[in-house]
């Protein structure tokens, strides 16, 4: 490959800056040749043929077109797809592996902050926080008017708090494994679930590997970071949910269509459970959904992934690994076609 080979940015234009603030996009350019000013939306356009034709690098994102056939061709010279988000299957098709090109992913750093979301997220759901919230926010009170004591600290809340309360992680994927290393200094017991995990690599990640069923019947919280495939579609259903104990909590920033949202709203109406979900089905939800008003449902508008000034760690990753595609190293977050089956 040339010393600054010829590159395309393939993304949503007005990610560009901020996936590559100037520094960030300065030092991309010192390794490849791209022009922030032409950033393809569509293949087909005339201007962006032309830099297609000599295009070694494609530098995509969030709203890369996909890369089928008729676009492949239109790019002889193709080596390397640098993706400066997480999942690639939105946009790469079977004929990009045959044709041997190489495809990296910046999926490890978006992981992060997925995971600090749900590490929050379960340690806010231990100390029943929003819920605490709202009943304050209502009352006007540190105490219980009718002096049953249930937000009244000097009482002894023995079903709040974080110490001893059991996890479980349904899905080692990278958020997953993130999760499980950013949970480790607290005082929490940890379990994992996951079909393609042994029980030697769950001791390497030093927890526990416990069957679905058994992993729901014993967690206080459930953390959901399985991939959308067509096997996990409602792999919470209703006898799944049933499963979970009286006051556990269900924590969703994986998918929507991993959960059945109608056996969800029937336990959550029930009273029976809890649940924080950055992800719903449909997404956003309609404006009627009952989830809205539940009281002891939380829902965020899908923000668990890179925000804001996080959008830079993956500009940084693809930064990187330019520099390594360059200098002919390995590049250290390829994708592995064979896994794509069964990963986000």
């Amino acid at each position: 490959m040339p010393e600054r080979p010829q590159a395309l940015f393939a993304l949503t234009a007005r990610n560009v800056p901020h996936l590559f603030p100037p520094e960030l996009l300065a030092r991309l350019r010192a390794y490849v040749d791209i022009d922030p000013a032409l950033v393809a939306h569509d293949f087909t356009d005339p201007r962006v043929r032309r830099v297609l034709a000599r295009t070694e690098v494609l530098v995509t994102g969030w709203g890369c077109p996909r890369l089928d056939a008729a676009a492949l061709e239109a790019a002889p010279r193709l080596r390397a797809v640098l993706h400066a988000a997480g999942s690639v299957k939105g946009f790469t098709t079977p004929e990009v592996w045959r044709r041997g090109i190489v495809v990296s992913s910046a999926a490890e750093a978006n992981a992060l902050p997925v995971a600090e979301y749900a590490l929050a997220m379960i340690l806010l759901a231990g100390k029943d926080v929003l819920a605490r919230r709202d009943l304050l926010r209502t009352r006007r009170t540190f105490r219980d008017g009718d002096g049953d004591g249930d937000i009244d600290p000097g009482t002894g809340n023995h079903g709040i708090g974080n110490h001893g309360r059991r996890v479980g992680v349904i899905g080692a994927s990278r958020v997953g494994r993130r999760l499980i290393h950013l949970l480790r200094p607290f005082d929490v017991r940890v379990s994992l679930t996951d079909p393609y995990v042994d029980p030697t690599e769950a001791a390497r990640l030093g927890v526990p590997l416990l069957p679905l069923d058994d992993l729901l019947r014993t967690s206080d919280i459930v953390t959901l970071h399985a991939p959308d495939t067509a096997e996990a579609r409602h792999l919470l259903g209703a006898r799944e949910l049933a499963l979970m104990p009286t006051g556990s909590v269900l924590v969703n920033t994986a998918r929507g269509a991993l959960v059945d949202h109608d056996a969800l709203t029937g336990e959550l109406r029930a009273g029976r459970l809890s649940a924080v979900l950055d992800v719903t089905d449909p997404e956003p939800l309609p404006p009627d959904s009952p989830l809205f008003d539940l009281p002891n449902a939380v829902i965020t508008p899908h923000v668990a992934g890179s925000q804001g000034n996080e959008l830079a760690r993956l500009g940084l990753t693809v930064v990187q690994e330019a520099e390594r595609l360059v200098s002919g190293s390995a590049l250290a977050h390829a994708v592995d076609p064979a896994v794509l089956e069964h990963s986000a």
